[in-house]
């Protein structure tokens, strides 16, 4: 975070205003992380539960679905409520009432009380992401949104194997309390991180005793002021009226609903392709399919970075080259026999590409509301660009399932080819001249 002008800050004030931001980027993105563990551990332990309770996989399904739906709508209306009431309050209440209702749901056995609280859970789950990026939007100027954005975003990548070994720990240590210890000890690993993320972090440059950071581009701080201006005119909810009226932004929203169509697709689908097409066995599928969310971990970090660098103004030129690649990597999945040794190193390598691709789309997409939004409106830009995807992950069961069914395996990734195509294609349409 070199810079010849120290973003208006004196010498010394530089060395604490570096200190702080890179303090709030790490301690955020492990908290965040950390709530994957309150959020995913229902699907770890699906099978358990559905042993124990007796339950069919439909039943599952209705939790997982009520998530989403609650998550989704949270991201919409609590990006815009945490910019009135404050970032710190959201991100403090994700952390501690997410995990409160792990611990209610590890108490019951009815499917109706737990859907309610799981679906409780996903909106309080929704209290996190996007005011945690305003708040690194508040550390770190313009000429950095793509390294702060793509690197908390690469932690929800780490969340889930997280999560996966936090769940195997409590049935190793609880095994007297079965499914319900996957409920109790994630939800400690939040509240213990939160705790730390408290003791050594400032939410704002003002909190750390420091004036906030000038911002290099004058056209940057000219459009901040007008955001700023345009709230005390026209009130608290115009800012979603002034993010929806440009026409830029409409693009992202239609490019992170088919990301989250495919997102989710290929996560869900890929090993019981596997499994279906070609006998293998549902274990070493899943292991198989571990290339693809490794290259969206990395992806989501590395493309951001680099937009930086060559394409700072306008991230889409970044979405375009990246559609194009997974429409070729889902393609190239078609032609390919996991079964023989060639094949299943080459289906590594372009399911690693494939994810690499997806997440790098959605990592700009973030960076995205950080520019859009700047230090005013970036949870509301992301917390409406969120919304999206999670709406595109919802409606996933529903769009394959019908290709599967009607039109079979070879329809479910030809139509993830033509998606990813129609993004480059929004994409292109869209892109600054």
């Amino acid at each position: 975070m070199e810079n010849d002008r120290n973003l208006g800050y004196t010498t010394e004030q530089y060395k604490v205003y570096r200190r702080y931001a890179w303090r709030y980027l790490v301690l955020f993105s492990c908290l965040y992380m950390t709530l994957y563990c309150c959020r995913l551990n229902l699907g770890n332990a699906a099978g358990i539960i559905m042993e124990d309770l007796s339950w069919a996989a439909k039943d599952i399904g209705i939790l997982t679905s009520v998530l989403f739906w609650s998550y989704g709508i949270g991201q919409l209306v609590n990006g815009r409520l945490s910019e009135i009431a404050g970032p710190g309050r959201f991100i403090a209440a994700a952390a501690l009432l997410s995990p409160l209702c792990n611990l209610l749901i590890s108490m019951q056995s009815s499917l109706a009380i737990m859907a309610v609280i799981w679906a409780f859970n996903g909106f309080f789950q929704s209290m996190a992401w996007s005011p945690g990026l305003a708040l690194i939007s508040r550390w770190w100027p313009g000429e950095r949104h793509g390294f702060a954005a793509g690197f908390v975003h690469a932690f929800s990548g780490f969340g889930q194997a997280l999560c996966m070994v936090t769940v195997a720990a409590a049935l190793k240590w609880l095994p007297s309390l079965g499914w319900r210890s996957c409920f109790i000890l994630p939800a400690a690993i939040p509240v213990t991180l939160f705790v730390i993320y408290k003791l050594f972090t400032r939410e704002t440059p003002a909190k750390a005793g420091l004036p906030e950071f000038t911002s290099e581009d004058p056209e940057d701080a000219e459009n901040e002021e007008k955001m700023r201006a345009l709230v005390k005119e026209k009130g608290n909810l115009y800012p979603y009226l002034y993010l929806l009226q440009n026409k830029q932004f409409d693009a992202w929203l239609i490019i992170v609903f088919l990301g989250g169509i495919i997102r989710y697709g290929l996560a869900t689908w890929i090993p019981l392709y596997f499994s279906d097409r070609f006998g293998v066995d549902i274990t070493a599928g899943l292991l198989q399919s571990l290339a693809f969310p490794v290259g969206m971990g990395i992806g989501t970090f590395v493309l951001p970075v680099l937009t930086d660098k060559f394409c700072p103004k306008d991230r889409l030129p970044a979405v375009i080259a990246c559609a194009a690649l997974l429409a070729a990597s889902v393609a190239a999945f078609l032609l390919l026999d996991p079964t023989t040794a060639a094949g299943s190193a080459l289906v590594s390598i372009v399911l690693f590409l494939a994810g690499f691709a997806l997440y790098a789309i959605t990592g700009c997409a973030f960076t995205y509301a950080c520019d859009v939004g700047g230090r005013v409106f970036t949870a509301t830009a992301s917390g409406v660009l969120d919304f999206c995807s999670y709406m595109g992950a919802a409606v996933q069961s529903l769009v394959y399932g019908f290709f599967l069914k009607q039109l079979g395996w070879n329809m479910v990734f030809v139509s993830i080819a033509v998606m990813s195509l129609l993004i480059l294609l929004i994409a292109l349409k869209s892109k600054k001249k």
